[in-house]
């Protein structure tokens, strides 16, 4: 017999074991129906027309690889769209399981959807699922001849396979309806502070003195990451009809602004509704949306702006977003307010209420040891391997592990051997013992200092989370003390090391 085997199957064991105590509650546990038409929780004012047609498609399935975090690409079939011309006036994203339940959030979350129509990204969904409801009389024009896209990067936490499904119910006005001869065609502007790109994200953390992190900001210089969509040169005379802000978990706000002869105002600022107990750090939320009536009159030649504001006392917040989509009428005589003259409507409202797929919030009872309480082990020499989902040393999902140990002044250096599956991982540090149950408000970076890998992994350069590298060593810097970390991609994986004086 091969004298790996059998570390093998202790590896196994104690995956399944950290998979059943730390998950317990949620991969487990069942998942959500969804509501018949996907409109149970929906909390914005619907658009009304004689005709109105309320359909559900899907694409997919997607087969989920083991702890899967890949940005994807696939054409969406003439059976995922309306068979006639008309105008979509409402977009309802989800992800499912084949069955049509909905997955826990801290189990398989949708990242990103987007939705792109004849090349423009048209619409998208991240894990606050925004429903985008245009007010009133204002439609995206739809043809069956359109070619639809999706750009999907569907997160697996845990090292199980699944089949998921991308759904959306729309609001259609056929041509055929009377009504959709009222109905003003609008299009879709993004903004998005890092923008262009398939994975525009940014990092906001924490400093001393810090509570809020703005991006892009001057003095923000701890963030890299700015795009060139985060401004915007109007074109042309136009009305701005609809828009709502998309951020990750500790996301406060993001604020859109124009500016006209060096004068600036604001536009509207989308606010995240937390509904989490711990505060702004997880997927419970809902982003405000601007209300029906709101209606911005632009000029050629005006500079429309974002930013994105995240909360950083409570943690760091790696590959962050910020993005607003607009619904824009290419024309003017629908009216609104020239924001120059009049402010627009600066308060929003929240396209649903809470989700059920985000009831487990994790941070119960201990259910790992204090590596506080752990032995060292010998001076750490070579490397640590990371391999199915777990660190080959200093791991707090194996019993009987003493932590790695390293000088001050020395490095540790971690080896992803994952990544020739396509399994990205990450060492973020969080507060010890961090040793309690998983969910989506904890684990998070929230250990006494930063440090974060990246994921590491490997992938096409501009179409991947992965660093592009397999290895990352601790900074030299760490005072002496017991350091806990865990993997952003996969919250269940544990780890700890000791750095003595």
């Amino acid at each position: 017999m091969s004298p790996r085997r059998p570390r093998r199957r202790v590896l196994r064991c104690a995956l399944a074991l950290a998979v059943w105590i730390l998950g317990s509650a949620s991969a487990l546990g069942p998942a959500h129906a969804a509501g018949a038409s996907g409109l149970a929780k929906d909390t914005y004012p619907q658009a009304t027309y004689p005709g109105l047609q309320h359909l559900h498609f899907s694409y997919g399935p997607v087969h989920l690889k083991p702890g899967q975090n890949l940005i994807q690409f696939g054409v969406i079939g003439a059976d995922a769209k309306p068979q006639v011309p008309g105008y979509i006036t409402a977009f309802r994203p989800n992800l499912t399981y084949l069955d049509g339940k909905v997955p826990g959030v801290d189990v398989i979350h949708l990242h990103h959807g987007v939705w792109l129509v004849n090349g423009e990204r048209r619409w998208a969904a991240g894990e606050e699922k925004t429903f985008p409801d245009l007010p009133q009389g204002f439609g995206w024009r739809y043809d069956p001849s359109q070619t639809w896209v999706m750009n999907h990067m569907i997160h697996d936490l845990y090292p199980t396979e699944a089949d998921v499904l991308i759904t959306w119910d729309i609001d259609f006005v056929p041509d055929s309806a009377p009504a959709a001869a009222s109905i003003r065609p609008v299009t879709t502007k993004w903004m998005d502070v890092a923008g262009p790109g398939a994975y525009p994200v940014f990092d906001a953390k924490r400093a001393k003195g810090r509570k809020t992190f703005t991006f892009p900001d001057p003095g923000a210089s701890a963030a890299t990451g700015l795009g060139p969509e985060h401004t915007w040169t109007v074109e042309r005379d136009q009305t701005l009809v609809w828009t709502a802000g998309h951020l990750h978990p500790g996301g406060l706000r993001t604020d859109l602004t124009v500016t006209r002869a060096g004068r600036t105002v604001p536009l509207f600022r989308s606010v995240a509704k937390y509904w989490e107990p711990a505060g702004p750090v997880s997927w419970d939320v809902a982003m405000t949306a601007t209300q029906p009536w709101w209606r911005v009159q632009l000029r050629k030649g005006d500079v429309v702006a974002i930013t994105g504001t995240y909360d950083v006392t409570k943690a760091s917040w790696y590959e962050s977003m910020a993005i607003m989509p607009i619904a824009r009428y290419l024309g003017t005589g629908v009216g609104g307010v020239d924001p120059f003259v009049h402010p627009p409507a600066s308060s929003g409202r929240v396209t649903h209420g809470h989700l059920p797929e985000n009831d487990n919030h994790g941070g119960g009872p201990a259910v790992l040891p204090d590596a506080r309480d752990m032995l060292s082990g010998r001076p750490a020499g070579g490397s640590i391997a990371m391999a199915e989902f777990l660190s080959a040393r200093g791991d707090l999902n194996t019993l009987g592990h003493r932590l790695p140990t390293v000088r001050r002044g020395a490095r540790l250096t971690f080896v992803n051997q994952d990544a020739k599956r396509d399994i990205f991982h990450t060492i973020t540090a969080c507060r010890t013992p961090c040793n309690r149950t998983t969910g989506i408000a904890y684990p998070r970076a929230d250990g006494p200092v930063d440090f974060d890998s990246g994921e590491l992994g490997y992938g096409p350069v501009g179409l991947t989370a992965a660093a592009n590298r397999d290895r990352w060593s601790t900074p030299a810097d760490l005072p002496a003390g017991t350091y806990t970390y865990f993997c952003r991609v996969h919250p269940f994986m544990r780890g700890g090391f000791r750095v003595v004086g």
